[in-house]
């Protein structure tokens, strides 16, 4: 992939079509195996489909299907059946000291049933509280109609930055960094998934990262435009 874009940066480099300076920058990269950003790879791209007769490559974006989580079933082990100590019947009385007996065993076997429906619904309250207080404390919750982040607020040169967020329309959103100059360093179109969530990454270093400032990341889904800034350390 590299020696192809290589090859389309000496190429434009000998028919003097773009910025001289960037497609340099670039081409130095590719020999030197360092990173090359989106950005740059688009510039080159676009110049290649505009003078040298290249064809748009088709990108296929694939939407991972997100797994719900299975709730394992609760399984009660150990408890005796209700119904077979209910059952349970005494043997025929033969003296009155034996019907003294079995009451005093019928007693018993009752205790035992109550302690047992008394455990079983303090089980089933407990499992009701956990559940409850899962769904209270669900991390990520990303709030608002469009919504744009980084994971930090300040960056050193070639750091990657996070980028994520989530808007109400469907599709695709259009990302973009820019300078503290107001000049555009980097650009991307970002798929959203079933639930208006999206996510990249970009790399902080390339054409127009040179000097330290207050940089400006911005997202625009068609409807409304939403932007947030960073720090920058070249």
């Amino acid at each position: 992939m590299t020696d192809l874009l290589l090859d389309d940066v000496k190429a434009l480099l000998d028919k003097d079509f773009g910025d001289d300076r960037i497609l340099k920058q670039i081409c130095r990269a590719c020999e030197n195996d360092e990173v090359i950003s989106n950005y740059e790879r688009n510039y080159v791209r676009k110049l290649a489909e505009k003078h040298l007769g290249k064809r748009p490559e088709v990108v296929k974006i694939q939407t991972p299907v997100e797994e719900k989580p299975v709730v394992p079933d609760i399984v009660i082990s150990g408890t005796p059946s209700i119904q077979k100590l209910q059952t349970l019947q005494a043997p025929p009385p033969r003296r009155s000291s034996s019907n003294s007996k079995n009451s005093k065993l019928m007693l018993s076997i009752a205790g035992v049933a109550l302690v047992v429906i008394i455990a079983i619904t303090a089980s089933f309250s407990s499992v009701s509280d956990v559940t409850s207080t899962e769904d209270k404390t669900s991390p990520n919750t990303i709030s608002g109609t469009l919504v744009i982040q980084t994971d930090l607020s300040s960056y050193t040169k070639t750091d990657i930055i996070s980028i994520s967020g989530k808007s109400d329309t469907s599709g695709t959103v259009n990302l973009s960094i820019e300078n503290k100059n107001n000049e555009l360093v980097w650009a991307e179109q970002v798929s959203l998934k079933s639930d208006g969530r999206y996510s990249t990454l970009s790399i902080a270093g390339g054409p127009g990262w040179e000097s330290s400032g207050t940089y400006t990341i911005k997202v625009d889904n068609g409807v409304e435009t939403k932007s947030s800034t960073f720090s920058f350390t070249a």
